[in-house]
């Protein structure tokens, strides 16, 4: 029996775009900066039952791709977008490793590490309460996690951020420099769609049948003759 999330999830990939035509943004399911190879240079299949495959996924990257534009329209090249670089935020989620790393392991890291970021996103608030990525990623990240949760087999490992934790990720971000906390804000944002398009490429990796993992790796499995 289907569950209530795949139930739910061409309901909840329409009320996306819907959002997106009201802010003025393309309704795009893909993301815009996708770099060549993140699927190993296949032509994407349409296959709903796959994790990497769901709209709102693609959605939210799309959506975060646009960070850089809006970061640049605000600081008129008077700020680079590299700057960012120097700012370092030690709380910051980890990427799932691309080897030596199981896909529940992955799926658990994902869902632990969105949950993180829906903390940080109190300060991106602070300091843009009117941000469109912000809304859309703290809306559209919810139902990630749950989605992500659906493919494990023991999603109640996932860890929530306690309220002394969540107290403890705000306070190592928070400063009393306005520019300080606005480029922090902007760094949590921009740190968000790599972590959401590096865990699309692992888990997409992961979810590849065996053999076709060996074909695009330039392995070719052993044809046998039949008599």
């Amino acid at each position: 029996m289907a569950s209530k999330h795949n139930a739910d999830l061409p309901r909840a990939a329409m009320l996306a775009a819907l959002l997106l035509c009201a802010l003025g943004a393309p309704v795009e399911f893909q993301p815009t900066d996708s770099p060549a190879g993140d699927f190993s240079g296949e032509e994407q299949e349409v296959t709903p039952d796959l994790l990497s495959s769901s709209p709102i996924w693609g959605l939210i990257i799309s959506v975060t791709a646009r960070h850089q534009q809006e970061f640049e329209d605000e600081f008129q090249q008077e700020v680079k977008y590299h700057f960012l670089d120097h700012y370092k935020i030690s709380s910051l989620p980890a990427d799932c490793p691309s080897a030596n790393f199981s896909k529940e392991a992955c799926l658990r890291r994902l869902a632990e590490g969105l949950h993180t970021y829906r903390v940080l996103f109190k300060h991106v608030e602070k300091e843009y309460p009117s941000s469109p990525i912000l809304l859309h990623a703290r809306y559209h990240g919810g139902a990630l996690i749950g989605l992500i949760k659906e493919k494990m087999r023991n999603p109640g490992q996932v860890t929530v951020p306690t309220s002394n934790q969540e107290q403890q990720l705000l306070q190592d971000v928070d400063s009393s420099n306005i520019f300080h906390r606005k480029m922090t804000a902007h760094n949590i944002l921009r740190h968000l769609h790599n972590f959401l398009r590096n865990g699309r490429v692992a888990i997409r990796k992961k979810e590849m049948p065996k053999q076709k993992r060996r074909k695009d790796n330039g392995i070719i499995a052993p044809i046998h003759p039949s008599y």
